[in-house]
């Protein structure tokens, strides 16, 4: 269905704003970038899947005493500001596709005529939505485009699990950021190493136009 599609993790407030519960830092500095690449795949049609955190406080991911890597504090919850996305790539009118998971055959007519598809999560790695496979599948794509946050963790997650299922992949690097230097550079040489291709915002909007 898609040659190409625009991957956009997480771009919630709680994530992207310095008073949200989760500040990715210096986030905010990538919002245009972002809004450039939701923009330009607007224009041309192109299918711009979201992945969103949506929390409530027993979910196991949430920690009043967090490790960092498996549970995190309390970000994201359902119903409030930090969940929504920003301005920048906020969706018109997406099919969202819960935890719930549909019988695969028929994704192919919920996605018929839509080009916006909102993937609801509620651990960092979007896989675990039971949908996410599936939606992939339906819409076959040649390459997948990402951009988001935070690089060393929901972005890690979503680009091993393109990566382990032999997707082309594409990472925006203007338009993400990192919860932790040492691990951002860490994901970024395992990137490399498995072919992702880096891109800028510019680059990536362009290739839109092709």
């Amino acid at each position: 269905m898609a040659g190409r599609i625009l991957w956009d993790v997480d771009t919630q407030v709680d994530f992207m704003l310095p008073d949200g519960k989760l500040y990715v830092p210096g986030a905010e500095e990538t919002a245009p970038a972002m809004g450039r690449l939701v923009d330009v795949a607007r224009e041309a049609g192109v299918v711009h899947v979201a992945s969103a955190d949506d929390h409530e406080l027993t979910d196991p991911e949430i920690s009043d005493d967090p490790d960092w890597r498996n549970t995190y504090p309390p970000h994201c919850l359902r119903g409030t500001r930090g969940a929504e996305k920003i301005p920048e790539t906020e969706q018109a009118d997406p099919l969202p596709l819960s935890l719930v998971p549909y019988p695969p055959g028929l994704l192919p007519g919920l996605l018929a005529g839509r080009r916006e598809i909102l993937l609801l999560k509620k651990n960092f790695n979007v896989f675990t939505n039971p949908n996410t496979d599936a939606l992939l599948d339906t819409l076959d794509p040649d390459e997948i485009v990402v951009f988001g946050v935070a690089t060393d963790v929901c972005d890690d997650a979503a680009i091993r699990g393109f990566l382990a299922r032999g997707w082309r992949v594409v990472f925006v690097e203007d338009a993400a950021r990192g919860l932790n230097e040492e691990r951002t550079a860490v994901a970024l040489d395992a990137w490399r190493d498995a072919g992702v291709v880096f891109s800028s915002a510019d680059e990536a909007a362009a290739s839109f136009q092709d």
